[in-house]
């Protein structure tokens, strides 16, 4: 006689509550705060600072919520302390003397808000919720980056080993330097989306449209990497696919999925600039010379393109650092960089990329003053 066997309901995994650690020297006021948000989060408490000190040094916190006055070691000196434990963590300040002095002292020790004590419960659980969402961005974000800067390590110590190697070599690192950044961005996307979708289910549902933002930005930066390692795979071949390519819209796509929408970038000049081209690796282009910007400290990056006659010059200026001539000379050359994670390849790799394209590459710049990228592209006939 055969038995159906009747599967096993495997109850739904609940999702685990985001730490928070509550510090007050006073039992009344750090329990009643510990209670208040204990349905939503797992709460620790400390009844001194250091007390706080050493189990922020044993365990990541979400949050934490503090009171200034307190003995042997207030807030704002216990907030300072804290900080050179876990620079990442959202601190909430909590006092009864809610002087606007106090309140200045809090911040610039490294505080992320400021409320008076006692604080109002809905206020309180909505700050702690919406500081422990800015911490679990800003460790995803920081993960991302540290992942960066150690594949960069690498790279370099591989390019000193392999130096003599033919130009395969170096071509397989200029691959990988240029998946970095869309990889670094697939990693903090990918950590926010597969978040996002357990906590969905428990959560207001119009993060349902957030979740697919990320998405598209996920799959955007993907098609990215792909379309890089099949340039590679074609190279030998020297297979280059060209159409009609808007710069504009290239730029812009490129400020979005590679660089988070960074406000610091800035468009002028034409609203379209049509040339023949290959999208993705002028996406190469944008991608190295905008990370150069951002990280020579730029705060205000314009992209502007022109029409002269039949060709498209397109400017990138930024009011970073700058460099002097013989840096300048130097950059182009390839292989030098004033970066301690850099490889010194990103202008070699985008002169060469503007000579596929049939486009002249100029560099301008001055120490304090800037740098000013020229790019000049024959047109593309109108379509």
């Amino acid at each position: 006689m055969l038995t159906e066997k009747i599967p096993d309901v495997v109850p739904p995994v609940a999702a685990e509550k985001p730490p928070v650690l509550v510090v007050d020297d006073e039992f009344g006021p750090r329990e009643s705060i510990s209670f208040t948000l204990s349905g939503e989060f797992a709460v620790d408490t400390a009844e001194r600072v250091r007390e706080a000190l050493a189990k922020i040094k044993a365990k990541q916190y979400a949050a934490v919520v503090m009171d200034i006055r307190m003995p042997e070691m207030d807030g704002i000196q216990g907030v300072t302390e804290l900080r050179k434990i876990d620079p990442l963590v959202s601190v909430i300040m909590l006092t009864g003397y809610g002087t606007l002095l106090t309140a200045q002292q809090a911040m610039v020790a490294g505080a992320n808000q400021y409320l008076r004590k006692p604080p109002d419960i809905a206020e309180l659980i909505d700050a702690v919720r919406k500081q422990a969402e800015a911490t679990r961005l800003r460790r995803i974000e920081a993960k991302a980056t540290a992942d960066a800067v150690a594949m960069n390590s690498a790279l370099q110590q591989e390019m000193q080993q392999h130096a003599p190697q033919v130009w395969q070599g170096r071509a397989s690192v200029e691959l990988v330097h240029d998946l970095n950044n869309p990889l670094t961005v697939v990693i903090g996307y990918a950590a926010l989306v597969a978040d996002e979708a357990n906590n969905l289910a428990q959560r207001d549902p119009a993060l349902g449209k957030k979740l697919i933002e990320y998405a598209r930005v996920v799959e955007k930066a993907a098609e990215y990497c792909r379309h890089l390692s099949e340039n590679w795979r074609n190279a030998s071949r020297q297979i280059t696919q060209f159409e009609r390519v808007d710069l504009i819209a290239v730029a812009r796509e490129v400020r979005t999925v590679i660089f988070f929408g960074n406000a610091a970038i800035e468009f002028a000049g034409l609203g379209e600039a049509w040339i023949k081209g290959s999208k993705f690796e002028l996406m190469r282009v944008f991608q190295n010379l905008f990370k150069n910007s951002l990280e020579a400290g730029t705060t205000r990056l314009i992209v502007a393109a022109t029409r002269r006659g039949d060709q498209i010059e397109l400017s990138m200026a930024d009011n970073g650092a700058g460099m002097d001539a013989d840096r300048v000379k130097r950059a182009l050359h390839g292989g030098f960089t004033s970066k301690a994670s850099g490889t010194g390849l990103g202008l070699s790799i985008c002169r060469h990329l503007a000579g596929t394209h049939g486009a002249t590459f100029a560099l301008e710049s001055e120490p304090g003053k800037g740098t000013t990228v020229r790019l000049t592209f024959p047109a593309a006939p109108a379509g």
